[in-house]
């Protein structure tokens, strides 16, 4: 499908709104601890959000910023600053430091803050350090106004950031237009996921993430369907006592946590039949994972890959068409090709870079021109991620681009090896990098182990034997190294350029 029939003149933000008042004004658009929000209402507290930002000076196009844990307040903030033409950006409101939220500032140059109670400290310090000195404003005490003038802006015009959360470097600014929303919308939210007005959402991944804000928001306010936040960090204690609490019929969430689930005390004896099937993205997730939920719940996860520069999922399982393990095939709308370094199309189950064609896509890295340049390669984004397509069509993620380890003159996927740990009984949690040994490459497993297990050399050399039976052999880990965690991002991504950094602690075989 090509672009969508939209109007020259359009606004994501009220569109959002106004097509549920008619005939949904009454309906809870929201759940969340602060109570319940109707559309009605809600589109009051947009309004109210647009009058305050523009009574503070803020004009067409100029950034808000938005560091705030998931509440009414942060929807009708970030639809209001569409209404009234201006441009949100939403940012991790889990870092621990004001100073991590500098680039930020600087970067947006934003004329606003919006924060809440728990990161309003954090941002008051750090926006008297930016150059633009930005006005603070609390998610929490925006009121209902009358309606206001809506923007007239473009389907073209730019309409939010998100930043990328990249393996290496400062956050990236990726740029999104006005249609960007809805394309995603119809492709994944109507035609894979098939969201309708009568369900209930539920995602772990916060709104400032392109996932938990397709899930959580857009996609949902597109049918009129009904969404519950959580304000905070979600555990498995927390995603259970939703589930059961307020019965949603989609839940979203990252593999980590699907995974973390399942080995949480008591999780099989939890009440999770509100649930018609549940997305798992921003990770592979591997097969192991899904057959133990399978069993543990009937349920079905709808794996797929996406990204904040493309919105959301672009490449997914569908219900009556899963190959576990693998992230599907392409979401109608969207083409995909593989590629290899000289840019000649790779034969079918050899590994290369994933291209993703789709018009949901970026415009562009903000004051990022030559990122820009190599990664927009006119209609297509070039991803960074390593993929290979079997006879039958299905994708599988080998990794990153620059997570994708050469032995010995051969490629291995870090994502087969930790898919191969996790089916120990043994392993609760595995990460897998390349490491310097001498001026060679050796494949290092960073593993958590689960329960009361103590680890100890028998069991290096057992899981060592277990790659192997289930690998090529050459696909082991040559060190691993017990941890009590590994790093992630705020999403439960596990950062593996973090585990290469040296010095640590390794048992080896």
């Amino acid at each position: 499908m090509g672009g969508l029939d939209l109007p020259e003149r359009y606004n994501v933000g009220a569109d959002l709104l106004h097509r549920n008042l008619k005939t949904r004004g009454a309906k809870v658009a929201i759940h969340s601890v602060v109570g319940d929000v109707t559309y009605g209402a809600l589109c009051q507290l947009a309004c109210g959000a647009a009058r305050t930002l523009t009574d503070l000076g803020v004009r067409r196009e100029e950034r808000v910023l938005i560091v705030a844990y998931d509440s009414p307040g942060w929807v009708a903030s970030f639809l209001g600053a569409i209404w009234m033409g201006a441009v949100p950006v939403p940012v991790n409101p889990l870092l621990q430091h004001s100073e991590d939220y500098d680039h930020y500032l600087d970067d947006s140059l934003a004329r606003v803050v919006l924060v809440d109670g728990a990161t309003e400290e954090k941002l008051t310090a750090a926006a008297t350090r930016a150059h633009t000195k930005p006005a603070l404003l609390r998610t929490d005490q925006i009121t209902a106004g009358p309606d206001v003038p809506v923007a007239p802006t473009r389907r073209d015009d730019m309409a939010f950031w998100l930043y990328s959360s990249g393996s290496t470097g400062k956050p990236k600014a990726v740029v999104h237009l006005q249609h960007d929303i809805p394309y995603t919308c119809v492709t994944y939210g109507e035609q894979v996921l098939g969201i309708n007005e009568s369900d209930i959402t539920f995602s772990t991944t916060g709104l400032f993430h392109a996932y938990g804000f397709g899930n959580n928001l857009t996609m949902p306010y597109w049918v009129g369907a009904t969404t519950v936040l959580h304000a905070g960090r979600n555990t498995p204690a927390t995603a259970l006592d939703t589930i059961e609490k307020r019965r949603p019929t989609l839940f979203f969430s990252a593999p980590t946590l699907f995974n973390a689930i399942l080995n949480f005390e008591g999780a099989k004896n939890r009440e999770l039949s509100s649930i018609r099937h549940c997305v798992a993205a921003a990770e592979a997730l591997p097969a192991e994972v899904w057959r133990r939920w399978k069993d543990a719940f009937g349920l079905t996860i709808l794996d797929g890959v996406g990204s904040t520069e493309m919105l959301h999922i672009y490449c997914s399982n569908r219900l009556d068409d899963v190959r576990p393990g693998s992230s599907g095939k392409p979401v109608p709308g969207y083409e995909l090709k593989i590629l290899d370094d000289t840019g000649n199309a790779v034969p079918t189950d050899e590994a290369g870079d994933l291209y993703v064609k789709g018009d949901s896509a970026l415009s562009l890295y903000w004051a990022q021109h030559e990122k820009s340049k190599r990664s927009v390669l006119g209609e297509w984004f070039f991803t960074g991620d390593r993929y290979r397509v079997d006879g039958d069509g299905y994708y599988w993620y080998e990794g990153r681009s620059d997570d994708m380890i050469k032995v010995s003159g051969l490629w291995v996927s870090p994502i087969e090896i930790e898919s191969a740990l996790l089916e120990h009984a043994a392993v609760g949690e595995s990460a897998v990098v390349g490491i310097d040994v001498g001026g060679f490459t050796k494949i290092k497993a960073f593993v958590i182990t689960k329960g009361t297990i103590t680890p100890d050399d028998s069991l290096v050399a057992e899981l060592q034997e277990h790659c192997k039976s289930r690998l090529q052999r050459f696909q082991y880990p040559h060190l691993i190294e017990f941890v009590q965690d590994l790093p992630k991002t705020a999403t439960g991504k596990i950062q593996r350029y973090k585990l290469r950094e040296p010095a640590r602690e390794t048992a080896s075989a």
